[in-house]
């Protein structure tokens, strides 16, 4: 017969992992920022009054008898917390009142440390990035536990991130003239917001644009209810009414909303489909079997090494699918000369201008620092937060291939869709 065991019952001080990683220097270095604050608010005070603690300014008159000179009088002091790198620690304030033109005094507000404020620029700004990161708002506060000893919640990360508002508001209202974008790529992609404190699966569309010396720059977004011609309009009207000039070039997925916007707006602009989703498309009209032999096809055709060499594989592959698949033919055919577009620029840029494969690294990118949260407190921070990864420095987009060869014009035949 076994005995029954007794487990060891936890001690319910035992402290946590780093809770005994003591360090003399922060801790010394903590110590000192106290009075190292206090002096600094004291000194401000003493040159606002221009007399230090206890002492009278003295000034002259119409006579020459120096006469003390009130501009202000102390009043006590209080106490406040204050969190910065240095963790959170409490601090004495002087309080005083100062004399105003009507006669009247008023309190005197310290211009190192302004009113109501509890946490420094820098701690708001590793608030923000730490959120950034991919790390959702209860998250935050465990992972700067140790720096901020239990003084930020969930709450607080929140109202820093509202405090990126205001560069988002002016970001959206800059004016486009100045910025020599001579292609564009649109996209959306879909996340999960909550709307009318319900989970709701919304649009965000995406404009990057080019400048001339190949660096991509992102020009919009905005969170839209779908993809429709209407909503890609409002997004391309923004960027004109903003100063944007009319591109060389834009690369699109093929969704029919945003062709069809492109098409009133800009009539004339060339445009390239993007070659992975056409890939996609035809594979979604054909049995599974086929996939394989569907994509070697495909992909001999669109990485042939000569426009000539494209346009011979491009016949071939739609004579075979004609008899093979017929929806697979019409699918590629559907496309016409548009998936092609690349052809008529440098071979150099061939690679860049196949695919929008430079917003959907960015929609990659985004989705996996979004993905502790699940769903997005609201439609306007999805689009917000998608900007801040590229302003805050979080996501870097390099030139793009070719960019050498940007100032060649294109050429003016487009690929022969004879069959």
């Amino acid at each position: 017969m076994k005995r029954d065991t007794i487990e060891p019952v936890a001690d319910a001080t035992e402290d946590g992992l780093f809770d005994n990683w003591f360090d003399p220097v922060e801790t010394i270095l903590r110590g000192k920022v106290r009075g190292f604050l206090e002096t600094m608010i004291e000194e401000e005070l003493e040159t606002m009054l221009a007399r230090p603690r206890y002492g009278r300014r003295c000034g002259m008159t119409s006579g020459s008898t120096p006469t003390p000179i009130i501009v202000g009088h102390r009043h006590g002091r209080r106490s406040r917390k204050l969190t910065g790198t240095f963790g959170e620690t409490e601090i004495t304030v002087p309080r005083a009142r100062i004399a105003t033109a009507d006669g009247k005094t008023s309190e005197w507000k310290s211009k190192a440390l302004r009113s109501y404020q509890r946490r420094t620029a820098t701690i708001d700004a590793l608030i923000a990035s730490a959120y950034l990161a991919g790390t959702n708002t209860r998250r935050v506060k465990r992972a700067l536990a140790t720096l901020f000893a239990g003084g930020i919640g969930k709450d607080v990360v929140s109202r820093v991130w509202r405090k990126v508002k205001s560069d988002w508001d002016a970001w959206n209202a800059r004016s486009l003239s100045a910025e020599p974008i001579i292609r564009l790529i649109v996209d959306g992609t879909v996340v999960r917001a909550r709307l009318d404190r319900k989970a709701t699966s919304i649009s965000l569309l995406v404009a990057l644009g080019v400048r001339q010396d190949g660096q991509k720059v992102l020009l919009a977004v905005k969170s839209m209810g779908g993809e429709s011609e209407a909503s890609w309009r409002a997004l391309l009207d923004n960027l004109v009414k903003r100063g944007l000039q009319t591109p060389e070039l834009v690369i699109i997925d093929g969704a029919p909303g945003l062709e069809k916007a492109l098409a009133v707006l800009w009539p004339d602009i060339l445009i390239q489909r993007c070659t992975v989703h056409k890939h996609r498309n035809l594979l979604a009209h054909a049995p599974e079997r086929l996939h394989e032999e569907i994509s070697a096809g495909y992909k001999d055709m669109i990485y042939a090494e000569t426009k000539e060499e494209i346009e011979i594989k491009r016949k071939a592959f739609i004579r075979k699918w004609r008899l093979k698949c017929p929806a697979v033919a019409t699918s590629l055919t559907e496309a016409g000369d548009k998936l092609f577009t690349f052809t008529r620029f440098s071979k150099s840029q061939w690679k860049s201008i196949r695919t929008t494969n430079a917003i959907e690294r960015l929609h990659e990118e985004f989705k996996r620092r979004i993905k502790t949260q699940t769903v997005l407190p609201s439609a306007e921070t999805a689009a917000m937060l998608f900007w801040a990864l590229l302003a805050s420095g979080q996501i870097v987009m390099r030139k793009v291939d070719g960019w050498e060869s940007l100032t060649d014009k294109p050429l003016d035949h487009a690929i022969d869709l004879a069959a």
